[in-house]
C-alpha cells in the first residue's frame, strides 16, 4: 500500500493542492487524516464535512490535514463545497479508485460494486508522513452509514501517535 500512499492524485474541489496529492503538502503536516465518504447524497456524510470543518483548527494544531474524499465526479464534489465553503481539501474520486485501493468497505456484494449509495461505507484513514516511507498508522473501517469515529477518537488517535515520537 505504501505505493498506492505516495502515488494517488485527484481533483480537489477545496481549498489546498489541485491536483491533490499527499507529496503536494507543505513538509510540516505530520499526518495526512482520509474520510471517505459514501457518495453525494448521503446525509451522514454531509453532516460529517461540516463537524470536521468545525474541528480543523484542531486538526492542524496536531500537525494533521483532513480529507475528504468522495467516490463522484468533481462537479458533484464542487456542489459541496459551494454550498459548506469547506477550509480543508475535499476530493473527487468518480472511479472510487483510492477508496479501493485503501480498502474503503462495501457491503451488499455485487449490488454494492454497482452503486456506491447502496454498498460504500465511511472509512476514516490516517497517514503518518513522519518517517521514510509512509504509513498507515490508522484505520476505521465502518459497517453502516451511522458507524463513523467521533471526531474526539480520531483526534485522540492522532494525540497518541504524536505521544509515541
Amino acid at each position: 500500500m505504501t505505493d498506492a500512499i505516495r502515488t494517488f492524485s485527484l481533483p480537489n474541489a477545496g481549498p489546498g493542492p489541485d491536483p491533490f496529492s499527499i507529496d503536494a503538502l507543505p513538509d510540516d503536516v505530520d499526518f495526512v487524516v482520509l474520510f471517505f465518504q459514501r457518495d453525494h447524497y448521503c446525509t451522514n456524510c454531509r453532516q460529517q464535512v461540516q463537524s470536521i470543518a468545525e474541528h480543523v483548527a484542531a486538526f492542524r494544531e496536531r500537525g494533521a490535514e483532513p480529507v475528504s474524499i468522495v467516490p463522484e465526479p468533481r462537479e458533484r464534489v464542487a456542489e459541496w463545497q459551494g454550498e459548506y465553503d469547506l477550509p480543508y481539501p475535499l476530493l473527487a474520486d468518480p472511479d472510487a479508485d483510492v477508496g479501493d485501493a485503501y480498502d474503503q468497505p462495501v457491503r451488499f456484494g455485487l449490488l454494492g460494486n454497482v452503486s456506491d449509495f447502496f454498498g460504500r461505507m465511511p472509512a476514516v484513514v490516517v497517514i503518518d508522513r513522519r518517517g521514510e516511507n509512509l504509513e498507515v498508522a490508522y484505520t476505521y473501517r465502518s459497517r453502516s452509514t451511522f458507524d463513523r469515529p467521533a471526531l474526539e477518537d480520531v483526534l485522540a488517535e492522532l494525540d497518541a501517535l504524536r505521544d509515541g515520537e
